[in-house]
């Protein structure tokens, strides 16, 4: 688990509540939170439980997972989570359209990824049939132990 940073997590919320023009007793109330607590959050004197960070991201329509990852509760995902934490961070962009443009984007890593095990197979079925291929050819008689390689022929056609 990553370690907990109070004091950043205080002020990422503070970020995201004056982005949404938010007073501290407006998110308070719409968090379902005291406004001492939130303000001790805020100035990273308390750390806040998983349920609160839920409510607060509810009531700042940001994603409960980026305050999660904040807190330390969650580690950061992979490639590609940098495109997802700016587009959730965006405080111009809806709700609605954040979640629109992130499933597009991992429909496209999704697709990329299928594409790439496709070509990956694809590759290793060709390889696999040149190996048999190559085998074929070159065959052991049983009875003299000589090796041989077989020969395809053209018939002609007579005019």
């Amino acid at each position: 688990m990553a370690a907990l940073n109070v004091a950043s997590l205080g002020d990422y919320i503070r970020d995201q509540r004056r982005s949404a023009q938010y007073s501290l007793r407006q998110l308070a109330d719409a968090a379902g939170v005291s406004n001492p607590y939130l303000s001790q959050i805020e100035r990273g004197l308390k750390k806040p439980s998983a349920e609160i960070l839920q409510q607060i991201a509810k009531a700042l329509r940001i994603s409960a997972e980026t305050l999660y990852v904040r807190a330390g509760f969650l580690e950061e995902r992979g490639p590609g989570s940098d495109v997802v934490a700016a587009v959730l961070a965006d405080p111009q962009l809806a709700e609605r359209h954040k979640r629109v443009l992130i499933d597009i984007y991992e429909s496209f890593r999704a697709g990329a990824a299928a594409e790439t095990a496709q070509q990956s197979a694809t590759r290793g079925k060709r390889q696999a049939g040149a190996e048999r291929r190559a085998t074929r050819r070159t065959t052991k008689r049983p009875s003299t132990g000589a090796t041989t390689t077989k020969r395809t022929t053209t018939r002609r056609k007579s005019a």
